[in-house]
This record gives C-alpha cells, structure tokens and sequence, in this order.
C-alpha cells in the first residue's frame, strides 16, 4: 500500500508536536520531518540527539511513521549527521537538492559526482540518499535525472519525483514518470497553477487546484509498481497564515490523493 504523508515544513511557524497532531487528523500515515536550514528545522541536526526520544514519542503518540527527512542541502557534514540521526530515529530516506545552475554541464557534472559520493555514505548507514529535480537547479528535467541515474550506481541513492518541478521545467509529469520510476524511491507532491518559476500559494499548491494531471500521475505511479511514500511537500507558509488555513490545505490534499489512489486500489 503507497503511504502518504506531509513534509512537517508547511507547519514551519507551529511545533513538530502540533504538526503531527493535525497531520494524523487529517488521515495521514506518517511525516517528512523537516531538517530544512535556514526555513525549518523541527529536526535540528545540531542536536538531534537531544531531540530524538521526544520525536519518536510524538510520532508514536500520534500514530505517524517516519518516512523520511528533508535536509535540501548538499552539504556533506549536515548530511553525515542526517545519515546518523536518520539511522538512530528510524527514518529511511534523506531527501535533497541537486545544487547547481540549470543548462551548466560542470554543474551538473559536480552534483552527480557528489550525490554518488554522498550515496556511498548513506548506504554504509543503511539509508537512502535521494535527489529530485528542481526547477533553476542542475538536475530539473527527465534527461538530466536520467544522467544522474546512469552514472550513479549505489543502491542507497534514489529520485525523488516531484511533478510540480517536472510540470515547471515543460514537461508532463504524467508522462514523464514512467521513465525514471525504476530508481524512485519517494515522490514529493504537490499541485500548481501554471508552468512559472515557483509553485504559488499554499492554497494553490493544495492537490487537485492546479493543472498538472495528478490523476494521471497516480495512475502511473501505481501501474508503475511504486509502492513507497507520497509526501505533500508545500512550501511558503507565512507567519500570517492560520493554523486553520495551513490545515485546509493538508486535508483536502490528503482527501484528494486518498481518493485517487483508492480508485487505483493502492490504498
């Protein structure tokens, strides 16, 4: 059964406790917690240890699984103590960006480099290190993930596929996720309106609002064989917005892919 869950970061302004408690009201299995710095870090990698069995109590109490942690950055010292703290919490996938300027071959060259070197040390802690296209970024399209995924060997490493970035970047993501799902191991989703540089609003970025066929991209997902985490990923929640509003979009998200993936029989 896929599982579907929420990156802890739309509730950047409100604690990791009060994230789980509305992110298992509104019917998810589990979290992404958030290790974003500089925009949330409910998972501090500086102390995590500190924070360790009060997270795993949160996510017990609540009934949440960990899915996965999200540390963006390529920076090798963070992402060693992701790979540690993600061992010891039990979560089993840490979730990047590719770094980088779209259309620079060395950039590119340089993230694929890093990432295999990257994956090497997440297997020897037994976690995936996956990576996912991101629009302005080296990797942000189907031919430059498939370069990432022929020049990188590790089991430990993975796409993350997130179709508002593949439906920015002018593609379908529909379309395009057949090519590169034997080596998906999370997908980031969310919705939007347009194929501009950002995603919008949290509202807009709530499934089902925007334009891409998310239908269509659950579809493949499932005839696919993908049975891992689907994870709302929405991003730019303001001090302003209330808990109210930021829960709206979480559940009819959560409402929204429940219903396509039980039409699928995947839930």
């Amino acid at each position: 059964m896929i599982q579907l869950g929420v990156n802890s970061v739309l509730f950047k302004q409100y604690s990791f406790a009060e994230a789980a408690r509305i992110i298992a009201a509104c019917g998810y299995d589990g979290v992404e917690i958030a290790a974003i710095q500089g925009m949330c870090e409910h998972l501090d990698l500086s102390r995590w240890r500190d924070q360790k069995d009060e997270l795993k109590a949160i996510a017990a109490e609540n009934g949440l699984r960990f899915l996965s942690v999200e540390v963006a950055s390529l920076d090798e010292e963070r992402l060693l103590a992701a790979f540690e703290a993600a061992a010891e919490i039990g979560i089993p996938v840490i979730n990047v960006g590719p770094g980088g300027k779209s259309g620079v071959q060395e950039d590119l060259t340089a993230s694929i480099e890093k990432l295999a070197k990257l994956s090497e040390k997440a297997a020897s802690y037994g976690v995936t290190l996956c990576v996912k296209a991101h629009v302005g970024s080296s990797v942000y399209n189907t031919p430059t993930t498939l370069e990432a995924m022929k020049l990188i060997s590790s089991p430990a490493f993975g796409i993350d596929m997130d179709p508002s970035h593949i439906h920015r970047a002018g593609e379908n993501a529909e379309e395009a996720l057949p090519a590169v799902l034997s080596r998906v191991k999370h997908i980031h989703i969310r919705d939007c309106k347009g194929r501009e540089q950002g995603p919008g609003t949290i509202q807009l970025q709530a499934c089902g609002r925007g334009d891409i066929d998310l239908y269509g991209y659950c579809q493949a997902m499932v005839e696919g064989g993908y049975d891992g985490p689907v994870v709302l990923e929405v991003i730019g929640a303001q001090p302003d917005h209330t808990i109210e509003q930021i829960s709206i979009v979480a559940a009819e998200s959560y409402g929204y892919l429940n219903a396509c993936l039980k039409k699928l029989n995947a839930r």
